[in-house]
């Protein structure tokens, strides 16, 4: 008995990471059982609601007074807890109430419901190994009675009934012989009382009879019938309890029957742990050796090139000294000029001409030196810099040695970014990865090197979210198998959008001509069917057939901020417009083409025609910009030359709009290199439209946003 005693302390003690609440880090104190079946602290859960609800008030308080910081989130006092617990309490009915918070066993968020902390129920069973646990912890404090004149004696007994603890001789007193107390249920000394029938939390009167195996909970019959489970399979208690039983039963088992097995792999892990330790200090070893070889062979090639270094410049001064010298003697008084001086003082005619005649050759020479002065040496080391953007780039790939696993390719044309960014790589099949790593950062303009954002990848493709609106980001990926990983690939670098992705369809309910327009189901793809009308309506040659512009716009419109929308105007298009309409302007665009008020009335419409030339400065209400028979054609404009050959473009192969409202602007991107092809001032002092136009054979197709269908989705644990 003695031997079983102390395996169960030992077992007990062995727990106690099971009996710790996730939220206060301390053993569990009333836990109460969340509908994701994790315990919590009854005071932890009154914790977490409180912090929430103060929270909630910062942020009102916030919305109310702009002005007023945010304050931190403190933990809330006793006195907030022992409010919100007491009976009486109420909250202002206009103030929510929040009833969700994450839970802090498994991060999921959590709802109480209306009923909020009173609809838990108690864990009583942990409750119970919790106090036995604090009594093996505590094996030499005796509990002692509740019902003693002090000082009190030690506890015999506790009875459950009356939730207290008795010594013998109080026990005699209070549960006397031959009365109603006398049947108590009393066990031994304990400080944990439970009440012997468990109630429903939903309805407190109810005792819990019945498992709801849907919801994996105790309900009593209310709940069956009427309640929140009424539709839903339940079995009773007794069965519930049979089931759960066996299966918890066969589980530990399982678990000691393996006991063996686990004690041989953790034996294992323990010396797979201790080789990693080896063998990763080996491998520091190695690269520090391969290091230090390079270290060498730099120290030594710096030692030859400042060796080369000095020995030029030893020589190009010593040349220079020597020119000094040469020209320091024409000075008048020094050298070859004092001389010269002297021998002009001799009066004797032959003396004078046997000397003068090889010192005006020597002064003669002189002379022509200083009409084409040329330093004996140059003063620049151009030839002396040295070039090292080849081993730079090579030291900036060294990596592991890949093992023979290729370096990825990020596929330029298939990678994009729009409202978020997806990349595309390819890998060989002979060299396939188990996982890829994805790295990413933005390219700041003082040049300052941002960290790398990593990703694991399991496919060759990931969306990156999250990315700051015109801004440059470099991508780069590596390949591994196993514990092995190739050099990282070539960098791709993209430039998001100047505003975030505003999101659209075409809008078939507002002057959507159905005679020549034809929109597609998805309504993000609109074609012109106009050229096979003037086919038809052409009944001599002699005839002519005026075609009209036939206009379509956004389904959303856009009164602030600024945002962002690309399309892709299709090669074979003859005439296209896009941009965008103030709303005021609508009623007349939409009218008939022969009204001749109506936008509709000119080919041109005047929107972007010579009509411009006479109000560059002013703001219009609408802007287009015309695209066809593959060229992108630029408005006139008094800032930039007007000469048509500068205002055809190719045209991009996708073509972005820019609005900022804020500004009264509206600009035209090519989306291939996100570069502003054409800008100008617009009226938007009302709702404005993304707006198109065709004439003729045509097609427009909205860019598709890298939405969901292109994420990687996680099976939910």
């Amino acid at each position: 008995m003695e031997g079983d005693a102390s395996d169960s302390q030992v077992t007990i003690k062995n727990i106690e990471k099971e009996l710790i609440c996730p939220a206060c880090k301390e053993l569990f104190t009333h836990p109460l059982i969340l509908p994701c079946q994790h315990s919590i602290c009854h005071k932890c859960v009154k914790e977490l609601l409180l912090s929430l609800d103060d929270s909630f008030n910062d942020v009102a308080s916030d919305n109310s007074n702009p002005s007023s910081p945010r304050l931190r989130l403190t933990s809330p006092s006793m006195d907030k807890i022992d409010k919100i617990s007491r009976p009486g309490w109420k909250r202002n009915s206009l103030t929510p109430r929040p009833t969700t918070f994450p839970c802090p066993g498994c991060e999921h968020d959590v709802d109480l419901g209306e009923r909020g902390v009173s609809g838990l129920f108690r864990n009583f069973t942990l409750e119970t190994i919790v106090e036995r646990y604090r009594q093996a912890a505590r094996a030499a404090t005796a509990i002692m009675c509740d019902l003693c004149k002090p000082p009190p004696q030690e506890s015999t007994k506790s009875c459950m009934d009356c939730s207290a603890s008795y010594c013998n001789e109080c026990f005699k007193i209070y549960h006397p012989w031959g009365t109603v107390k006398a049947q108590h249920e009393y066990v031994g000394p304990t400080t944990n009382f439970r009440p012997k029938i468990l109630m429903c939390p939903e309805h407190e009167t109810e005792r819990i009879n019945m498992y709801c195996e849907l919801c994996r909970r105790p309900v009593c019959h209310l709940c069956k019938l009427g309640g929140n489970h009424s539709n839903h399979r339940v079995t009773t208690m007794s069965s519930a309890y049979k089931t759960l039983k066996e299966k918890l039963s066969k589980d530990i088992d399982f678990l000691i029957s393996k006991e063996g097995q686990v004690k041989s792999q953790i034996s294992e892990l323990n010396l797979l742990m201790k080789e990693t330790e080896c063998n990763g200090e080996r491998a520091k070893e190695e690269a520090l050796t391969h290091f230090e070889k390079l270290f060498e062979i730099l120290e030594d090639r710096k030692s030859s090139v400042l060796k080369a270094i000095d020995a030029s410049k030893k020589l190009r001064l010593d040349k220079f000294h020597t020119q000094v010298e040469e020209y320091q003697g024409l000075l008048e008084n020094n050298g070859l000029v004092g001389y010269a001086q002297e021998v002009l003082k001799e009066t004797d005619q032959s003396c004078f001409v046997q000397t003068a005649k090889q010192l005006h050759l020597r002064i003669q020479k002189a002379t022509e030196s200083l009409k084409s002065f040329r330093p004996a040496a140059q003063a620049s080391f151009e030839d002396y810099v040295v070039n090292t953007s080849k081993q730079t780039e090579v030291l900036g790939e060294l990596s592991f040695f890949s093992s023979g696993i290729d370096i990825p390719e990020i596929n330029e044309e298939q990678s994009k970014v729009y409202n978020n960014a997806l990349i595309n790589w390819h890998q060989p099949e002979k060299d396939k990865a188990d996982s890829y790593v994805l790295e990413y950062r933005k390219i700041s303009r003082d040049e300052e090197m941002m960290p790398w954002n990593q990703l694991e990848v399991h496919d060759t493709s990931k969306v990156v979210s999250n990315l700051e609106s015109n801004s440059h980001y470099a991508f780069r990926v590596r390949a591994y198998r196993g514990s092995i990983c190739s050099p990282c690939s070539r960098e791709l670098v993209l430039h998001t959008p100047p505003a975030p992705v505003f999101s659209f369809l075409f809008d078939e309910k507002c002057g959507y001509n159905n005679e020549h327009l034809l929109l597609n189901l998805k309504r993000d793809r609109v074609e012109s069917r106009a050229g096979f009308n003037v086919l038809l309506a052409a009944e001599r040659i002699q005839v002519g057939y005026y075609t009209s512009l036939d206009y379509i716009i956004g389904d959303v419109g856009i009164s602030k901020g600024k945002h962002f929308w690309a399309c892709r105007v299709e090669p074979y298009s003859y005439l296209v417009k896009v941009g965008v309409a103030s709303s005021d302007k609508l009623q007349e665009w939409l009218r008939s083409p022969r009204d001749a008020a109506s936008p509709r009335y000119e080919q041109d419409s005047g929107h972007d025609s010579g009509s411009e030339d006479t109000c560059f400065d002013s703001s219009q209400p609408f802007t287009l910009v015309t695209i066809g028979m593959k060229k992108f054609f630029i408005p006139k404009s008094p800032t930039s030359s007007n000469e048509p050959e500068n205002r055809v473009l190719p045209m991009p192969t996708s073509i972005g709009i820019f609005l900022d409202c804020d500004k009264g602007r509206v600009s035209f991107y090519d989306m291939d290199h996100m570069k502003c092809l054409y800008e100008r001032q617009v009226d938007c002092s009302h709702t404005m439209y993304p707006a198109f136009a065709l004439m003729g054979s045509g097609g427009i197709q909205l860019e598709e946003p890298i939405t969901a269908k292109y994420l990687e989705y996680e099976e939910d644990v």
